[in-house]
């Protein structure tokens, strides 16, 4: 008989976790296993990744309820719906909140109408921290739970609290680099699971199929491509890239630097490109499903992240054999070599435009790290053997 598994996370918009969960779910055997997905956001760029043996659950009720404007939500939902919108509403504007409080106060005002799951699975899998933790900790019913934790997550106060009581009920906690679980463990919960590493699966085959069969860049420009990947949220260090950008237009650099994601801070970007006068260098090309043609044909790429948790779209780089240019996040060198596989800056818009201005000025330092590219071991698809041994054990 097949094992049940069930995966839940956010969303599957174009990101890295995502990513590593649709590469995880196009390597797993369905002859041995039967796969449920339950996302909290549908409409996600990768969803169309997803394997046809998955089968993705329909919405969550309270979620589609969310998903309405107020004034019909309290026509045609249930009251108690309405409540708990509001009650998360009221708590956020009491004071700012980063993502993790977020988080809590959406689950503590939202869980009482979220509905449990009725199936047995032989293992739950919460693939993000936060919000699909929780929802993994009480609302189902699993011989065995598993939580991913994605990135370098601090926690502190009340938000330690009241998480370390939800990964008491996992058997074990996956980070998916050495410093993540060393971060991790900074936290000091009091929690029972095993934690363990399973890094971000990424399938070069897969990856490179993709990079030959879709679309990149449209504008047939012929100056030094510079490409970011990433959601437009303050992790990413747009702030950075953008004052770098400047820079290299003062000076003098032919270049343009393209950004695939979307994200929170958009509007805040676009004001700031526009103050910096870098309109025609710096240019945001939304979300695309499949970015690997950009990163194939991109100069250079450039992570300029005050913090991850692997760094996927790094791993892509170095596969599609593409020059890197990086901030030391905390996770950096658990795939970076400094002057061999790309150049590692600090965490300043200086750092960053020198970085990217001595791999222009220096061809065969990028010819070098071209070639240690080609020549390093690709992908990690073997990873997917910890995660059999996870659920079978």
């Amino acid at each position: 008989m097949k094992k049940k598994l069930l995966f839940v996370i956010d969303s599957l918009a174009c990101a890295g976790a995502e990513k590593s969960l649709v590469t995880l779910l196009n390597l797993i055997n369905y002859e041995k296993y039967e796969v449920d997905l339950q996302l909290f956001n549908y409409g996600g760029e990768l969803e169309e990744l997803v394997p046809k043996q998955v089968n993705l659950l329909p919405p969550l009720q309270y979620m589609d309820h969310v998903k309405k404007n107020l004034w019909n939500s309290l026509i045609s939902s249930p009251l108690t719906h309405s409540m708990a919108r509001i009650q998360y509403s009221y708590k956020l504007r009491l004071k700012k909140s980063d993502n993790i409080t977020k988080a809590r106060l959406f689950w503590k005002s939202a869980s009482k109408v979220i509905s449990e799951n009725p199936v047995l699975y032989d293992s739950a899998i919460a693939y993000a921290q936060g919000v699909p933790t929780f929802y993994v900790s009480e609302k189902v019913n699993a011989l065995k739970k598993l939580a991913w934790v994605n990135v370098s997550y601090y926690l502190k106060g009340e938000n330690k609290i009241f998480q370390e009581k939800h990964y008491n009920k996992f058997d074990a906690v996956v980070t998916v680099s050495g410093t993540t679980k060393d971060i991790f463990t900074q936290n000091k919960l009091n929690i029972k699971g095993d934690l363990k590493v399973i890094y971000d699966i990424n399938n070069p085959k897969m990856i490179s199929k993709m990079a030959d069969n879709g679309e990149g860049f449209q504008d047939k420009y012929k100056g030094i491509k510079i490409l970011t990947i990433g959601r437009l949220a303050k992790q990413k260090g747009y702030d950075i890239a953008m004052e770098a950008c400047s820079r290299l237009k003062k000076g003098g650099l032919n270049f343009r630097w393209y950004v695939l994601g979307k994200g929170p801070l958009e509007s805040e970007i676009k004001s700031r490109i526009k103050e910096l006068n870098i309109e025609k260098e710096m240019i945001l090309l939304g979300v695309k499903s499949n970015p690997y043609p950009f990163i194939k044909e991109a100069d250079i790429y450039v992570q300029t992240s005050r913090f991850e948790g692997f760094g996927i779209a790094l791993a892509e780089a170095r596969m599609l054999n593409t020059p890197i240019v990086t901030t030391r996040f905390d996770a950096v060198e658990s795939q970076m070599k400094h002057n061999e596989n790309g150049i590692i800056v600090d965490i300043d818009p200086e750092a960053v435009y020198f970085g990217i201005k001595k791999l222009v000025e220096e061809p065969a330092l990028r010819e070098k790290i071209i070639s240690y590219q080609k020549l390093e071991a690709k992908g990690n698809v073997e990873e997917i053997n910890k995660f059999y041994e996870l659920v079978e054990t």
